[in-house]
């Protein structure tokens, strides 16, 4: 590999732009951009405008609700991307193969309520990978992030990720058996309103009340919690404290021993489901083969 004499170093543009360069680029949004790299818009902006100056030329032609790549910026592009993900397999190279540490990361709920009752089956299976789960709420950065893995849910298209279909992210209240006792039981969706409300603020309540042809407009006047996860307001509901709206996946455990109720079979769905991605790039990577052929053999079973 040749040597990058200091004159050639000195030529390259700062690396805050570039990477900037690359979520806009990918995202054709600079907002969507700004929340994938956890920077204001300004920021993005202007680190494009200190790439556009390196460069003598304008990367993204600004159109009223949308921006596109210019000629320049469709030349710059690919090899950006390529360039970041020669780095990250270069980097996930030098971590470890197969034999060394598997980073996973994922949502809290998914974590808690599902894959941290089943790993232990994975690594009985290999014993000399050790698997690290990490949780957040985030996207996934695998450029220059440490995860090899994500379970996210979404829409299932992200650039440059293979995505595997997991499960539906549906979601339909749940409720402990004695708080619906104490109205004497739910029988219509209505009844929900009768009871107090976990995270009324929630998009999905609107949606499933709508679909069950009640009226919920005063939801978001009620005092609520916004609790951040699926796990925290299942524990509430739990103890009684109110009704939650879940995905039944996450939590058929809870429902088998009666700790929650599902009372309606009316189920929402937003299309959104669970996934797990990786980038295209790495699906050979063994560790990664290896986890994610386990995984869905447990989501067939």
């Amino acid at each position: 590999m040749p040597d990058l004499s200091s004159r050639q170093v000195s030529q390259l543009p700062p690396l805050q732009a570039i990477r900037v360069f690359d979520a806009v680029a990918r995202h054709l949004s600079f907002t969507r951009a700004a929340g994938e790299l956890a920077m204001t818009q300004a920021a993005v902006s202007y680190q494009i405008k200190v790439l556009e100056e390196r460069i003598g030329a304008p990367l993204f032609l600004r159109r009223p609700r949308q921006i596109v790549l210019t000629e320049a910026g469709q030349r710059l592009a690919p090899a950006v991307g390529e360039a970041f993900a020669i780095l990250g397999q270069a980097y996930a190279a030098v971590r470890g193969g197969a034999d060394g540490l598997l980073c996973v990361t994922t949502v809290l709920t998914f974590a808690s309520n599902w894959l941290a009752h089943r790993l232990g089956s994975f690594q009985i299976a290999h014993p000399a990978l050790a698997v690290r789960l990490e949780t957040s709420s985030r996207l996934t950065d695998f450029a220059r992030e440490e995860a090899d893995i994500a379970i996210r849910s979404g829409a299932g298209k992200w650039p440059g990720l293979e995505a595997h279909k997991l499960f539906d992210a549906d979601f339909t209240p749940m409720l402990s058996p004695k708080l619906a006792a104490s109205i004497g039981g739910v029988k219509e969706p209505a009844d929900l309103l009768r009871l107090p409300i976990l995270d009324p603020g929630d998009i999905w309540w609107n949606e499933w009340f709508s679909a069950a042809g009640v009226h919920s407009h005063d939801l978001a006047r009620r005092p609520g919690s916004s609790m951040g996860a699926q796990a925290y307001e299942a524990n509430a509901a739990i103890a009684g404290h109110g009704v939650a709206i879940l995905t039944r996946a996450l939590f058929k455990a809870e429902l088998a021993d009666g700790r929650l109720i599902q009372p309606f079979d009316l189920v929402g769905d937003d299309g959104h489901a669970y996934w797990l991605v990786y980038p295209e790039a790495r699906r050979n990577v063994p560790k990664i083969r290896a986890f994610r052929d386990w995984l869905l053999a447990e989501i067939a079973c």
